[in-house]
């Protein structure tokens, strides 16, 4: 991720660390995962968007571990994952979509007693929690008790808890949901200044600017596939018009503003209580709907983004 331009020219280290081949998980007769391919390289920050059921849940839980691949290959680290699970797990850390943490241990001890499950010495593991709790901005809090933490200082404490063993490959599901701004902020900064150190980023998210802002390449799942790949910025180039026109009023209204806009707007896509006019010159087309005498209550107009993507693609929200 190192410099924004090196982030859309996707010039990081083209050194494969994560290679998934035709992989499948299935439960019973459901069949989750139905044959994906991507390669993540080092150093990047790779994400995981998709509606619930999507798939993305048991591709992340195959990738560190809890869940075993009914079918393909999955190699990370340079590892088999169904050879080499506990090798796997040595060299990943996972920061958990829910708060797991040890509510009788204090924040120190929390990391105290993790980095005994990875046979480091005792004086490497003090060495790491202190430096850990530095660099997630706990150092006050090192002695008290995580009950009396805020979420957003649960979730920086998952992530210093999940580099205690030094990972190459750090895997993050979801990691600010249910975060105030402020605090989701702070956690993009060290997440950013993790992939600066030459850290391999796996994450999942249901925020849009969120994949916007750390992730240098990303997939789109659903029904347990993946429908498209690549950076935010190309994803939006290719399957989305520049500007999106958001139009609300009554049902009829919206029907007959279909019916007049409908040739001159690139794409039109009904979403909830609202029409999304997708078009390379918004003024053109504000200008037909005020001649139209089509009454709209309000009218919304911004660029394209992930989320509309995804709408034109799977005709979804990211958040159904």
């Amino acid at each position: 991720m190192s410099t924004e331009t090196e982030r859309e020219r996707g010039t990081w280290t083209r050194e494969s660390t994560l290679v998934a081949r035709d992989l499948k998980k299935s439960y019973g007769e459901f069949r989750a995962v139905k044959g994906v391919d991507f390669e993540v390289y080092r150093g990047e920050c790779f994400g995981f968007l998709g509606p619930n059921g999507a798939g993305k849940t048991s591709t992340m839980k195959m990738i560190y571990g809890a869940a075993i691949p009914t079918g393909g290959e999955l190699t990370v680290a340079g590892l088999d994952v169904t050879r080499y699970e506990r090798d796997v797990k040595r060299r990943i850390g996972v920061v958990p979509q829910e708060n797991n943490l040890d509510d009788d241990l204090g924040v120190k001890e929390n990391l105290l007693v993790y980095g005994r499950y990875f046979d480091l010495p005792k004086k490497v593991i003090l060495q790491r929690a202190e430096e850990l709790l530095d660099f997630v901005q706990l150092t006050d809090k090192a002695n008290a008790e995580v009950q009396q933490l805020s979420g957003g200082m649960k979730r920086r404490l998952l992530i210093a808890r999940a580099l205690i063993n030094d990972p190459e490959i750090v895997v993050l599901d979801e990691p600010t949901t249910g975060l105030d701004p402020q605090a989701r902020l702070l956690v993009w900064e060290r997440l950013r200044r993790l992939a600066d150190e030459g850290k391999t980023l796996i994450l999942t998210t249901h925020y849009m600017e969120e994949a916007t802002q750390l992730c240098d390449r990303l997939v789109i799942m659903e029904g347990g596939r993946i429908v498209t790949e690549g950076s935010p910025k190309r994803l939006i180039e290719e399957h989305v018009s520049p500007q999106v026109l958001e139009f609300r009023g009554r049902d009829d209204s919206l029907v007959k503003l279909h019916e007049v806009i409908g040739m001159e707007a690139d794409a039109v896509e009904r979403a909830g209580e609202a029409l999304l006019v997708y078009t390379s010159d918004a003024d053109a087309l504000l200008e037909t709907v005020r001649g139209s005498g089509v009454e709209v209550e309000n009218t919304v107009y911004r660029q394209a983004g992930l989320e509309d993507v995804f709408l034109r693609l799977t005709g979804r929200s990211l958040t159904d």
